[in-house]
């Protein structure tokens, strides 16, 4: 029996493994998201064992029921809609995957709808407090240190050009065109986009260059791509690098408190808005597929509404 029980486990897991290997090397998801979709179903997996009261079970055991228990036990875990949405999302198209592989007969997850995720603003930025982060980082950046340099490259991409944390982390120097004033990203899916960068990027380079050079000099051994941000031994710089550099600027020169690296997108796609910028556009700009996520971003401030309300009412 307990042979039995091992191979039922081992079985569970391997197409587990078999689906996300689909994941990484036919549909090219980023390692940051076939990471969160593992631990999706590993939380499932585990919830199984407990529900089923078997470590003994299989795919073809669970049906629609154990599903919507499964979404009842993540809310009593206190995740938020959005977290069980996303974990949801995961089972659907491990369901989708296995029934497409003739490795179950029918697809209990086909119909299973989230719950309604509530809708929150974006944290962003104002102008005065973006004014106080850049003038911090440039002060820095003229102390001709490396992180000084690279953490003002690192804001000005990520505010001046809305990057994505893990778009700029993955950003090779040789995809920045200085000429044309643009840089490609590999966005969600490996999808390609270009977008503009800005002025003040291509001065904060000019800076940063140097000590990039200083970097790569020091390294032992061929490290893979021409990374554009990288460390002191000259390899890439790593995501949790990045955001420590970024939360302690936003922490000195920030009112506001719990802002990220991504916050400076979000302000990107808002301020772009609040002056009158095309939502297509922005929506091209951030790399979103549906333009109900950008739309996310409408959200208007009093200043902007005061404006059009002068501009556009007769009696104002």
């Amino acid at each position: 029996m307990a042979r039995r029980r091992e191979r039922g486990v081992v079985s569970s897991q391997s197409q587990v493994e078999a689906y996300l290997k689909v994941l990484t090397h036919e549909r090219q998801l980023s390692d940051h998201t076939v990471v969160a979709y593992r631990r999706d179903l590993n939380d499932l997996s585990g919830f199984l064992t407990e529900y089923l009261g078997t470590p003994d079970w299989e795919w073809k055991n669970v049906d629609r029921l154990t599903l919507r228990s499964f979404l009842g036990w993540c809310l009593r875990r206190g995740l938020s809609r959005r977290t069980i949405g996303r974990k949801l999302s995961a089972v659907r198209g491990f369901f989708r995957f296995l029934h497409l592989e003739d490795r179950l007969p029918v697809n209990p997850a086909r119909a299973m709808r989230a719950p309604k995720a509530e809708k929150r603003l974006p944290g962003h930025l104002s102008h005065p407090e973006i004014d106080a982060i850049f003038h911090l980082a440039e002060a820095r950046a003229a102390e001709n240190t490396l992180p000084g340099t690279r953490t003002l490259v690192i804001l000005e991409l990520l505010y001046g050009s809305g990057l994505r944390l893990s778009e700029l982390q993955g950003l090779n120097r040789g995809e920045l065109d200085l000429r044309a004033e643009q840089v490609k990203v590999r966005g969600k899916g490996r999808k390609e986009r270009i977008v503009p960068v800005t002025g003040r990027t291509l001065q904060a380079l000019g800076r940063y260059d140097p000590r990039r050079q200083e970097a790569l000099s020091r390294r032992t051994a061929a490290i893979g791509p021409d990374a554009l941000l990288v460390n002191g031994k000259g390899g890439r710089l790593s995501h949790r690098s990045i955001q420590r550099a970024v939360r302690e600027v936003l922490e000195k020169a920030a009112a506001e408190q719990g802002l990220s690296a991504h916050s400076l997108r979000h302000s990107f796609a808002t301020h772009l808005l609040d002056a009158g910028a095309d939502l297509m556009a922005v929506k091209e700009l951030l790399g979103h597929v549906s333009l109900s996520t950008t739309q996310i971003y409408t959200h208007t401030s009093k200043e902007r509404l005061k404006k059009v309300y002068r501009q556009a009412h007769p009696r104002s």
